[in-house]
């Protein structure tokens, strides 16, 4: 089976609701989790992302916000190496962190190259 790349998108904050010792210890499972499956070859090393951000369009540079509300807060991402869509976030819904709050948007990477004639996310009326 041929496999693809499918990046992971971590969105949200955790839950107010939840302990500071148990956030934590859901995030040592998830780096656990992350290295066991980069080991194995199922998933490749993302980031965290800093709080600071610009948003560039055709208005210009903006760095002061707003940017959006907290569920559409990105904390990260990393890639996940599978054969399908549903293979990729079978094995993301079982990251540790789920149960407090976060969530996971899968994305597979697209290698074509752009273009204003195929239907893409930047063109979904063609």
């Amino acid at each position: 089976m041929n496999q693809s790349e499918y990046l992971v998108i971590s969105r949200g904050q955790w839950d107010k609701s939840a302990s500071k010792e148990d956030i934590e210890a859901s995030i040592d499972k998830f780096y656990d989790w992350l290295a066991s499956n980069i080991d194995q070859g199922r998933m490749k090393m993302g980031s965290r992302l800093k709080t600071e951000r610009a948003v560039i369009s055709k208005k210009g540079i903006a760095t002061d916000g707003p940017f959006g509300e907290a569920k559409e807060v990105i904390g990260g991402y990393w890639l996940i190496v599978a054969g399908s869509l549903r293979e990729a976030a079978e094995l993301a819904a079982q990251n540790p962190c789920l149960q407090h709050g976060l969530t996971f948007e899968i994305r597979p990477l697209e290698p074509a190259r752009a273009s204003a004639y195929n239907i893409t996310n930047e063109n979904p009326g063609t």
